[in-house]
């Protein structure tokens, strides 16, 4: 059994883009989570936030690591954000999607990963 943490749509500005003029300035991006945890049956019947994840918390780390640094690639951002959120939180899967707005003719351009704590390898 697991149970499901979202956040979605969540806006953050990072440099990413592969030409370097696309990188210049922070652009804006939404990253939606899905965070599967053991359960919140002892959280929700102790009614204490120790026993579940702070979301506040995973929305903090995703933004930090969002402006730490330039990128070219969404899939790298993706890659890292997955990573940094399993290493620090005990989450059972995450998936990650992050859209940009750069091509005129589409509403938006994603990545979207899914992970496991099995799959630390960044």
């Amino acid at each position: 059994m697991s149970d499901l943490i979202r956040v979605v749509d969540l806006e953050i500005f990072a440099h990413i883009g592969v030409p370097d003029a696309e990188r210049r300035d922070a652009q804006r991006l939404l990253v939606s989570l899905e965070i599967s945890i053991d359960s919140f049956s002892h959280a929700a019947g102790t009614d204490n936030p120790a026993w579940t994840i702070d979301y506040d918390d995973v929305v903090q780390h995703v933004k930090n690591l969002a402006a730490k640094r330039a990128r070219k690639l969404l899939e790298t951002l993706a890659e890292e954000m997955a990573f940094d959120l399993l290493k620090t939180f005990p989450i059972k899967k995450i998936t990650l999607e992050i859209k940009k707005f750069i091509l005129p003719d589409a509403r938006y351009v994603s990545v979207k990963v899914e992970r496991t704590p099995g799959h630390l390898s960044c």
